[in-house]
């Protein structure tokens, strides 16, 4: 049997961090080793398709399955090969017509998950208007009333019982 490259050593263990692979991998280094070259054939490099796009099918694929931790490892490498948030729930919405609600509100979690880790950049903040006149906040006699250019809140919305109707 041919040495094994450093390529398909490194290969062995997985791009998405399934902690469990890694630890089938010690049990049947052969297996992973099979798996492996599936993976590459798959999702690797090679192919008319590039990673990112791959991963956009995949995760699909896992989203509709109901398997959110496998989507968001799939977001995270297709965001290492060049997706952005909106490419990534873009193709949530695609897989969730085929897929159902289950992949819509998975994929939806998944992304949210990682937005909250930090996968994303903090979007720039706009630019700050000037303000007329002093920059100094209301006091306590004037806070509450309306000036002329402000505008009404609206009225919260009402709350209604599951399995009751709307008064007309």
């Amino acid at each position: 049997m041919p040495a094994k490259t450093t390529q398909q050593l490194d290969d062995l263990s997985n791009p998405y961090g399934y902690s469990e692979m890694d630890w089938a991998a010690q049990l049947d280094p052969a297996y992973a080793a099979a798996r492996a070259d599936v993976r590459r054939l798959s999702v690797g490099e090679d192919g008319a398709l590039s990673v990112k796009v791959k991963e956009f099918v995949v995760l699909g694929i896992l989203a509709s399955r109901g398997l959110q931790y496998g989507v968001e490892a799939h977001m995270r490498r297709a965001l290492a090969h060049g997706a952005t948030k909106d490419e990534l729930f873009e193709a949530i919405k695609a897989a969730a017509v085929p897929g159902g609600g289950v992949a819509y509100s998975v994929g939806v979690r998944a992304l949210q998950a990682l937005e909250q880790d930090g996968a994303f950049a903090p979007p720039s903040s706009p630019p700050t208007r000037r303000q007329r006149g002093p920059a100094t906040p209301p006091s306590p006699a004037t806070r509450g009333r309306r000036t002329a250019t402000s505008q009404p809140s609206p009225p919260p919305p009402a709350t209604r019982r599951r399995g009751t109707t709307a008064p007309r």
